[in-house]
Parts: C-alpha cells; structure tokens; sequence
C-alpha cells in the first residue's frame, strides 16, 4: 500500500527574504527582488540585473566560519534553507525521527559554478599548486545533498538530481516516490543554485536569453506580457521536509499539505527550446498519478520564465491539458518576483505552493501590464488572490527538455 505523503517543514533562501514570513509576505505585496547586480562589474554585460541574495553569511545562520569557507555558496543556500526547513518542522534527527530513515535530496542545475571559475582563475594566474584542494568536493553537484547530511545526521537516501531549471521539482518528486514506497521515512529535498557569476552572466547574456531592461530592474521579470524580453537570473534554496503520513502524526507534526501527484518528461526536441506537447504530458502524468480529474486543479504556479518562446509554451501546454477548464483555472508566475532561481525555482515554488494552500491567497504574476493576446489565460495579475484552493500543481521546465510536475492538495485527515 503506498504511503501517503505530506509537507511538514519549509525554507526559503531568496532575494525576497531568507524566512518563510518574510518571503510570503514580500510575495504577496507584489515586490521585486530584481536589482542592479552589486557582486561583480556589469558594464560590458548586455544584461546588468539579477535577482541576487544580498548580505547573505553564513555564520548568521548558525554554519561554523571554517565549514562555510569550505562550501560553494550555492552549498551554504542549501544548507540554510535545509537547516530552517527541519526546524520549521520541529524534525530532531535521533530523538523524532530515525537518521537511517531520513534522507537527502537537494539538487542543483549547475553546482558550484563561483568555485570553478575562481579556481580556474588561480590556475591561469598563479598555477596548479595554487589551486585548492577543497575545489572539487566544493564544486561538485551533489554536494548540497552530502554536506545537509553531514550536518543533520541523516543517513538514509542520499542523491542529487541535475536537470536544470526542473531540477527542485524532480528532487521533491523524486522524494515522494521515495517516501511513497517505503524506502525513507522522511526527506529533506528542493534545490538550491547560486549562478550570478561572470561567466554565467555573459554566457546567459550572449544566448539573448536574458531581460536587458536594466533601467527598470523590478519591472523586467514581466511573464505572459506582451513587453517580456528574456528571463531576470535568481539564485537561492528552496527546500521541504516531506514525511509519511504515520511518520507526521505519529510524532505530532504540523502539516501544510500533502503531496498527491508527480509527473516527468523529455520533449526529445531542442537542447533550449520548449515543446508544449512534452510539458502537457507531464502534467497529465501527474494528474494521473495524483488519482483525480484534471478539473479539480484550482491553481497553477507557473513556470512562467518570462521568455518570449516559454510563456507562450506553456499557456499551449495548460490549454492542451486541461481543455476548457484552462480558463477556469488560476495560473501565476512567481519569478516575477523572485527571478528565475534555475535547479532552485523548482524548490522555492513548492514552498509558495505549500504556503498558498494552506493560507487561502494565491501570490500574483507581477508587471502584468498587457497580456499577451497569446497568453490568454487567467495570470493572478499584479494583486494576489483570496481563493480557498484544494489542489494545485507546479511546473518546471529545464533545458535539454527536462520537465517536471508536483501536485498538492489542502491536507484533509
């Protein structure tokens, strides 16, 4: 019998905040956490904007000085939004829960990106014995997931998954299958990313990918507007705690919701551009596997990047999913918001999905100021939503034709 599974802890790490109040409460009051990049000189970049975490140390969350000059920042974006997810749940590895029971899925879509490119730098300038023997167990991938169970104690599942930008939603479906079968307990899973960096900027920059509204940074992230230009890069953690239904009651935890429904798919299409009929079947792989009709969706987050092609995708996509009950539907596109966190968008977009069931209030699509007449859905524009939801979805759609689906419902006994 497959074990029900629900979201019991969250943690965010983001340019709108770096705890969950805070975070939805920016969400909700429409606000951009897109600005100037302050880490590095843009002047020769076409793109000058990103939606960076700023005064962001480690220390301040409790991460030892030593330990955090040995991690990746997107290592430390993990970790903090793992540490703060457990302790959301009130989840004490050894005393609530069993360590060999609890496991790790927290992935990312490039990895230590900073730490590849400082290093080479060092190589090139002073040689390799300059190069620091901490750079690959910094850099690799998985490393986010490896150093959460070092610091937390969980000995059970261990793994990482690198699909880009769909790579926090494989991580937390993947998890649920996890914890659906019976091979964990609980998991700790979402994404975490921290690619605001020179040569990912130029390299984003010169695919003419990114927004260049530089002059209007919190207005260039503007999905489904017909005045969209590109993406606006963010970085970050978003991580759950996903347990056994048992497992959550058994020790009295508090419960946002309950995942239902996971769906995957490859487009076999274009390395970067998106087919709708791979992100429909995703999506109704999920809505299968969730066990419901696909009328009983009350509310998309969208991937909504706000790329010409994507948008437009996508709204393809929800049309050929759902039929005539697209129109019903909600739909709304948080990296309007919060950029486009790449393998961590996936992560902190449940935990949006998380927080909007459970408060009733649907987050808005910002800068929503002319629809595109091919984006003709209803978009939650520019003010959020009161809406007593049930069951939502969240879509991620990575390069390559990486696509992936979570659905929630409002936990009911």
């Amino acid at each position: 019998m497959k074990q029900r599974v629900v979201v019991t802890g969250m943690g965010v790490v983001s340019s709108l905040g770096t705890d969950l109040n805070t975070f939805w409460n920016a969400l909700l009051a429409g606000k951009s956490g897109v600005s100037l990049v302050e880490a590095f000189d843009m002047t020769e970049y076409p793109t000058k904007i990103a939606a960076e975490v700023k005064n962001f140390n480690p220390e301040d969350y409790g991460i030892d000085k030593k330990d955090a000059r040995k991690m990746d920042r997107f290592v430390q974006f993990g970790l903090v939004a793992s540490l703060s997810a457990i302790k959301d749940a009130d989840l004490r590895i050894g005393e609530n829960a069993d360590p060999e029971r609890v496991g790790v899925s927290v992935g990312s879509g490039i990895g230590g990106l900073g730490t590849w490119e400082d290093q080479h730098t060092i190589l090139m300038e002073k040689g390799p014995r300059r190069v620091s023997p901490f750079f690959i167990p910094m850099m690799i991938a998985n490393m986010a997931s490896g150093q959460i169970s070092i610091a937390t104690g969980a000995k059970g599942p261990n793994t990482t998954t690198v699909t880009a930008c769909a790579t926090g939603t494989h991580s937390i479906g993947d998890s649920f299958k996890l914890i659906q079968r019976g091979d964990a307990e609980v998991m700790i899973c979402g994404g975490a990313e921290a690619t605001i960096r020179p040569i990912a900027m130029a390299g984003f920059s010169n695919m003419r990918a990114m927004s260049t509204r530089n002059d209007e940074p919190e207005k260039a992230s503007r999905p489904f507007d017909i005045d969209r230009d590109g993406f606006v890069m963010g970085e970050g953690a978003g991580v759950l705690v996903l347990e056994s239904l048992e497992h959550a009651q058994n020790r009295g935890a508090r419960i946002y919701a309950e995942v239902i429904g996971y769906g995957m798919s490859g487009d076999a299409h274009h390395m970067t551009e998106p087919d709708p009929d791979g992100a429909a079947r995703c999506m109704k792989r999920a809505v299968k596997d969730a066990g419901i009709e696909p009328e009983a969706i009350e509310y998309i987050n969208a991937h909504g990047t706000s790329t010409p092609v994507g948008d437009k995708s996508e709204t393809t996509a929800i049309k050929e999913t759902f039929g005539d009950h697209a129109y019903k539907l909600a739909v709304s596109s948080t990296k309007s918001m919060t950029g486009h966190m790449l393998g961590a968008a996936g992560g902190v977009e449940a935990v949006i999905l998380g927080l909007a069931l459970q408060n009733g209030i649907l987050p808005p699509t910002i800068n929503l100021d002319r629809q595109d007449p091919e984006c003709d859905l209803d978009y939650v524009p520019n003010e959020p939503r009161r809406a007593d939801i049930s069951v939502a979805l969240s879509n991620s759609f990575g390069f390559g034709g990486h696509n992936a689906t979570i659905i929630m419902r409002k936990y009911e006994a």
